[in-house]
C-alpha cells in the first residue's frame, strides 16, 4: 500500500549550468537557506551550445541541480544562484521554479518543523 501524499509549501528550483558549476549553485542555496540538493548530469542543445573542437562539433556538458525548498525562502534561494552563478549573462545558465503540489519521502522535513 502506498504511503499518503504530504501537500507542501515547496516549490522545486531547478537551475541548469555548464559542467563544473554545480558546486557553486549548491552553496549559494546552502547560503540562502536550503538544506542540500540533488545533482543529475546532461548535455546541452541550445543556441550557445555549439562549439567545435578540431572542426567536430561537440555538444557541452552541463549539470542539473534540483533544489527542493520551502515557497518563503524561493526568492532567496535564486537571488543567490543569480549572484553567484551570473544567469544573466548568455550561455551561463537557466533557473526556473516549478510548484510542488504533493511530495513522498520528506517525512523528515515536517517532523523538524513539527517540534
Amino acid at each position: 500500500m502506498m504511503p499518503d501524499t504530504v501537500k507542501t509549501n515547496l516549490e522545486l528550483i531547478v537551475t541548469i549550468v555548464n559542467k563544473g558549476y554545480s558546486e557553486d549553485v549548491v552553496d549559494a542555496t546552502k547560503r540562502a537557506g536550503a538544506t542540500g540538493g540533488t545533482v543529475l548530469h546532461g548535455r546541452g542543445t541550445g543556441i550557445h551550445e555549439t562549439a567545435k573542437l578540431f572542426g567536430i562539433p561537440i555538444e557541452p556538458e552541463k549539470e542539473i541541480v534540483l533544489t527542493l525548498i520551502d515557497k518563503n525562502k524561493t526568492q532567496a534561494v535564486l537571488e543567490a544562484i543569480n549572484e553567484t552563478i551570473k544567469l544573466y549573462k548568455p550561455g551561463t545558465g537557466i533557473a526556473f521554479v516549478l510548484e510542488v503540489e504533493k511530495a513522498l519521502g520528506i517525512n523528515h522535513q515536517f517532523e523538524k518543523e513539527q517540534k
